[in-house]
């Protein structure tokens, strides 16, 4: 499997036979994407800066809603949860996907923007790898995401939503998150390949660049 960092909270999930896009962006984030194909695009809520379908090319299925789902070789799990911490009274509602593909299991956590009690966290499952917010302003911030993430102990955990160059968004730097996790070391990489027999142990941060190779 490979996991490309398209941007924002865009990434590309190609797997043997299924590529998934989570969250795709519309081009006022900043960011260029280029032309990506899908078999499955995911949108954790509307908004624009996740919802943007018409940016993916092929013939996909759009999955927006919590519930259980099999498409091709994958497997999803759309599990509610809120865009705040005030049960979305603020900023409304959120879905986690928990995506199969390749025999590897992979956590969107979306906008996530309210801490998990400790029956939504086994909810999700064993998890391999998480994509999770760190940026605050309309999701996690450095801290809550690290105690996250210590909570859910993934075997890789990718940070996403966050302040890049290129981005229009004013978001905390992904720096923050690396020193809530004592990973500020970590160089980035243009992408993630990874099969379920070379998963590391114990969590490992990998910070992605946002591109489009």
């Amino acid at each position: 499997m490979e996991i490309k960092y398209l941007g924002h909270s865009c990434f590309r999930i190609k797997g043997k036979n299924t590529t998934v896009i989570t969250d795709p962006f519309a081009p006022e984030l900043g960011f260029t994407p280029g032309k990506q194909t899908a078999n499955i695009v995911t949108v954790s809520h509307q908004h624009n800066g996740h919802n943007y379908t018409s940016g993916v090319s092929g013939e996909f299925r759009v999955v927006s809603r919590p519930g259980e789902y099999e498409i091709g070789d994958a497997i999803l799990i759309g599990l509610p949860s809120f865009h705040d911490s005030e049960k979305g009274l603020l900023r409304g509602k959120n879905v986690i996907f928990v995506i199969s593909v390749d025999d590897v299991v992979i956590c969107h956590l979306g906008d996530l923007g309210e801490p998990l009690s400790e029956s939504k966290a086994e909810e999700l499952g064993n998890v391999d790898i998480l994509l999770v917010p760190v940026g605050d302003m309309s999701a996690l911030n450095a801290n809550n995401a690290a105690r996250l993430v210590r909570q859910i102990e993934p075997a890789i955990v990718i940070p996403m939503h966050y302040k890049l160059p290129q981005g229009t968004r004013e978001l905390e730097p992904v720096e923050k998150f690396l020193g809530e996790m004592g990973s500020s070391g970590v160089v980035p990489q243009p992408k993630l390949v990874v099969t379920k027999a070379n998963l590391p142990l114990p969590t490992q941060v990998v910070v992605l660049e946002a591109g489009t190779a």
